[in-house]
């Protein structure tokens, strides 16, 4: 697949630009499946439409394979590093209470968590939610790049070999190795079964809220694990979940949350003393919370919409 370089920049005009905008979601989900950051995804697509403003041509046929060519070879640039990104289970065993935190790893050593609405289409049912989810894009991460692409268009997007080979300029023979050698390298991930449990959250954000130590550890499954990024410092188990909330203190007594969306899951922005100070994401199966991944990074925020400082009108006591 070749770019076109024959049309000048301000040729589509309006109506061009409409078009490309429809393919922003879609490109978001996938580039950030790819990278494994909000951030970084959103910058490839926002190069991916300037590659293709600068080329439009109404002409050139189907618009979406050839976006999506180009965010591919973005990415694939982007990727060059061989560092890769992580959840904080896939760095170290998990801690015992009273464990220190460690140093803090920069940002760019994280899977970051993206919300919903920028990265998955409601109308587009064939994508599963659980594609997008924290534990499904770190497992991309142990894949090569070309093989991560190749393995989401093929199982995720549902592309053919023939699409995908025309779009990395291969084989359809290559296309389908490579997506075995993807699939065989691809750690286990268990699939979600549970919808979000309204009930659940409203109390674990009563809970939360009040820091009623009991009320939040009742509303965990036994396995249940509990990380802060950046710090790789992780919990696994109820009760050394409940051990380390006992011993800390009550700290974030007081805190508020507000409701968002991140990566398939109900997530929340909390606030300390009316201030943004990190987003939780959290997993719910079978009515209970499985997972618990806080990202001490207020830089998130306006990712997610949310403000720097708590406002009461954002909450009805």
């Amino acid at each position: 697949m070749t770019e076109r370089h024959h049309v000048a920049p301000d040729r589509g005009g309006i109506g061009a630009m409409d078009e490309l905008e429809g393919h922003r979601v879609a490109l978001t989900g996938y580039c950030y499946r790819m990278l494994g950051s909000g951030f970084e995804a959103e910058d490839a697509v926002q190069e991916t439409f300037v590659r293709a403003w600068r080329t439009y041509d109404a002409e050139r046929g189907p618009l979406r394979p050839w976006l999506f060519h180009l965010a591919t070879n973005i990415c694939l640039d982007m990727l060059r590093t061989p560092q890769r990104r992580a959840r904080a289970m896939d760095l170290g065993p998990a801690a015992v209470p009273g464990a220190d935190l460690g140093v803090p790893l920069p940002s760019e050593r994280w899977i970051q968590p993206i919300p919903d609405a920028r990265a998955l289409d409601p109308a587009d049912v064939s994508v599963a939610k659980e594609t997008i989810r924290l534990a499904f894009v770190a497992a991309l991460q142990h894949l090569q790049p070309r093989q991560r692409a190749v393995l989401i268009l093929r199982d995720v997007l549902k592309w053919t070999a023939a699409e995908t080979a025309t779009l990395l300029s291969t084989t359809t023979t290559s296309v389908n190795s490579t997506l075995q050698r993807a699939r065989a390298k691809l750690p286990a991930t268990p699939p979600s079964t549970g919808e979000v449990d309204e009930t659940l959250l409203a109390r674990y954000v009563t809970a939360f809220e009040r820091y009623d130590v009991d009320t939040l550890v009742s509303l965990l499954h036994e396995d249940a694990t509990s990380s802060m990024p950046p710090f790789t410092w992780w919990l696994r188990g109820r009760e050394n979940i409940r051990a380390v909330l006992l011993a800390s203190g009550g700290p974030c007594q007081g805190s508020r949350l507000v409701p968002t969306r991140a990566n398939g899951c109900p997530a929340f922005g909390q606030y300390q003393d009316g201030q943004a100070f990190a987003l939780v994401v959290m997993e719910i199966e079978d009515h209970l919370i499985t997972g618990q991944t806080t990202y001490l990074d207020p830089g998130l925020f306006p990712l997610f919409g949310l403000p720097m400082s708590f406002a009461p009108a954002l909450r009805t006591e």
